[in-house]
């Protein structure tokens, strides 16, 4: 019988990498996170309905005592397979300006994340952040991790951390995060193909799956208006429209029933200006301007609609609020709603969130895509086994 690599997941979440693993023949061991109702996310889910042997810890990873969990859990220093996690991004942020963030306190949690490399030794470590971990302006702490992780006996696989998208791995998302993925010494292989090949691609057999994946089709007349929203926005000619609209790919309906079936609650004037905002537009094509907006162009996403045609925009703590991006329902006149985010993270629609709204939310927008996750676990495995043999 072959042995089930195992993983722990540090900053977990709400489970979207440690399900991304379990979906990939991985047996997460331990999952730390310090959100109360991301913790229990991930019970109810992974360990309640999967079935899965995870001992899920609901503390603050700063105070967590690392020599005591080898003991919890019953594995010798050096024997697991592989150390996942995603430290808290904010500090590292493209959304904070000039060197906003770079003494953010969470930025030391990349720090922490090493020393549980430390203390475990694992076979392998894949750690993920947003692609402003690898601006000048945090070189410190990079450096500082990758210089940990060469004295401790680690290769980084590439020789650097690697800007990967998600909507090249099946995500319907475009979502660009760094990733670092090291090996120990001994396990450490000449001419590892890392990342793994993109299963999607911008055209051929295995097309970037577009944002209209996550919402029900809707009917003639409103596709009839997308298609002439191609030509008149983007300039397609009439039969490129239909083209377009003719290949997309359409989800399931929301179930009634489904607690994430829910989008924010508006005002009667948000909701005025979401039904002048014509399909395929933002908020410069709703008649609506905020005195904020008067002498800046930027930021032109909020309140826009989501595009069906191609990858969402990435998905984010705030990806409820129109305010936060373009998050707006394709057609009707209310944001997204936490399942069609779900969806865009490629959560199953199973997968069901415990809290509020906003904490939902928060969820869904900092976790790892499920299939992007998949695909690095796998390839992973895949290094794993083949040095074992």
């Amino acid at each position: 019988m072959v042995r089930k690599l195992t993983a722990i997941d540090l900053f977990s979440g709400a489970g979207g990498f440690s399900l991304a693993a379990h979906n990939a023949g991985v047996d997460v061991l331990a999952a730390i996170e310090f959100d109360q109702h991301a913790a229990e996310t991930y019970k109810h889910n992974l360990v309640d309905r999967l079935d899965a042997k995870t001992q899920v810890y609901a503390k603050d990873i700063t105070e967590f005592d690392i020599d005591s969990l080898l003991n919890d859990i019953g594995i010798k220093k050096g024997s697991l397979d592989i150390l996942l996690g995603g430290p808290p991004c904010q500090g590292f942020s493209s959304h904070r300006i000039n060197d906003s963030g770079k003494d953010d306190p969470r930025n030391d949690l990349l720090i922490r994340y090493f020393d549980f490399v430390e203390h475990l030794k694992p076979k392998s470590f894949l750690v993920e952040n947003v692609p402003g971990l690898l601006w000048p302006r945090h070189e410190k702490y990079l450096n500082d991790f990758l210089n940990l992780a060469k004295k401790h006996g680690y290769t980084i696989v590439a020789g650097e951390p690697l800007i990967l998208n998600a909507r090249d791995y099946g995500v319907p998302q475009n979502r660009r995060r760094a990733f670092i993925f090291a090996l120990r010494d001994d396990v450490m292989q000449e001419d590892i193909d890392w990342p793994p090949p993109p299963t999607h691609h911008k055209s051929g057999n295995s097309p970037w799956l577009t944002a209209s994946s996550a919402f029900e089709k809707p009917n003639s007349k409103i596709l009839n208006t997308f298609r002439e929203r191609l030509a008149e926005k983007f300039g397609h000619s009439k039969e490129e429209s239909a083209k377009i609209i003719e290949s997309l790919e359409w989800g399931e309906k929301l179930k009634t029933q489904d607690s994430c079936n829910l989008s924010m609650t508006h005002s009667e004037t948000l909701i005025k200006v979401f039904g002048n905002t014509p399909l395929l537009g933002d908020r410069e094509e709703s008649g609506r301007e905020l005195n904020c907006h008067k002498n800046y162009k930027g930021h032109k996403d909020v309140y826009g609609r989501i595009y069906p045609h191609i990858q969402a925009n990435t998905i984010t703590a705030g990806c409820n609020n129109p305010s936060k991006g373009r998050f707006v329902h394709p057609w009707l006149n209310h944001g997204i709603t936490l399942r069609h985010a779900a969806r865009l993270q490629t959560f199953p629609d199973n997968y069901m969130f415990t809290g509020g709204s906003m904490s939902v939310a928060k969820q869904i927008g900092n976790a790892v895509p499920v299939k992007l996750g998949e695909a690095l676990i796998l390839k992973i495995k895949s290094i794993l086994e083949q040095n074992s043999q």
